[in-house]
């Protein structure tokens, strides 16, 4: 066998093994609900709509990101729930944190039944994020691995006060 079919035969195998999307096992009303939660976790920045977020949020949040101190070392920076709550209060209070028209871009990633993992894009920034349904049937995001689009925003000098 020449090179070129045994190249040919690895790339039919790859192709037949590999999956090119996940598996989104859920209705089409899931799928719009997941994909709900992301904008009005976005959104609720955006509009200063603290209710919004709650309604996004599992009470169980964990936000984390990777940050540098003043001094250059890697920490973790992590955000509860109550801190998301007023992020969405008061972070664009002035209106001057986002562009007029701002970019949100929400990717399905995988979904199954009661668990959900998204890819939510913005401006500034990328949000993974895992939802899970509850008994009530929500969907709310429980965690999110954010990061700036910049990783030279990860410096302690770019925390505000809430």
């Amino acid at each position: 066998m020449t090179n070129i079919y045994k190249l040919a035969t690895l790339l039919s195998f790859l192709l037949l093994t590999i999956p090119l999307r996940a598996e989104v096992n859920v209705s089409p009303e899931d799928i719009k609900a997941i994909k709900q939660a992301a904008l009005n976790y976005i959104e609720s920045q955006h509009q200063v709509k603290p209710a919004n977020m709650a309604k996004a949020l599992h009470k169980k949040l964990a936000k984390r990101t990777f940050w540098q101190s003043t001094e250059g070392k890697d920490y973790i920076m992590e955000t509860s729930y109550d801190t998301m709550i007023k992020v969405a209060a008061s972070y664009n209070e002035d209106g001057d944190k986002f562009p007029k028209s701002p970019t949100k871009t929400v990717e399905i990633l995988d979904a199954d039944e009661r668990v959900a993992s998204i890819k939510l894009t913005a401006d500034d920034w990328i949000d993974y994020m895992h939802l899970i349904k509850g008994e009530d049937g929500q969907w709310k995001i429980i965690n999110v691995l954010w990061r700036y689009h910049d990783i030279s925003k990860h410096v302690s000098k770019y925390i505000t006060k809430l």
